[in-house]
């Protein structure tokens, strides 16, 4: 039996994933204004969505239902230049945490998809 990406990745990696994420964002003078107060909730939110999306427990759906990505996003100025910042912090994330090349190619090509699906600007 094939494994998801989830199995695949691995939860801990995932956690890493997002972790060195959200410590790019930090820093991040473009991405950081759109994350107004404590960025924890925002990067346990993003860690269950993939965790679901990769194949995992549903527990993301369960807690907040469809994930409906461009409603919630839609209050945010997401034009080319924060989409690129964005794309940005998450490849120097990618590049800290150990992954098949399938699954690093699959996960880049979801980002670098969503990201402009999610442009609004």
């Amino acid at each position: 039996m094939e494994l998801s990406y989830y199995e695949r990745i691995g939860r801990d990696n995932l956690r890493l994933l997002i972790s060195h994420f959200y410590e790019a964002v930090k820093v991040d003078p473009v991405l950081l204004p759109m994350y107004p107060g404590d960025l924890e909730a925002a990067e346990l939110r993003l860690f269950l969505f993939l965790v679901q999306y990769l194949g995992g427990p549903s527990t993301y759906s369960e807690r907040r239902g469809h994930p409906r990505l461009r409603m919630r996003h839609v209050t945010f100025p997401i034009d080319e230049n924060a989409k690129e910042h964005w794309l940005h912090c998450m490849k120097q994330a990618m590049d800290q945490v150990a992954m098949d090349d399938e699954s690093r190619a699959f996960l880049w090509s979801y980002f670098t998809y969503t990201a402009n699906f999610l442009k609004n600007r």
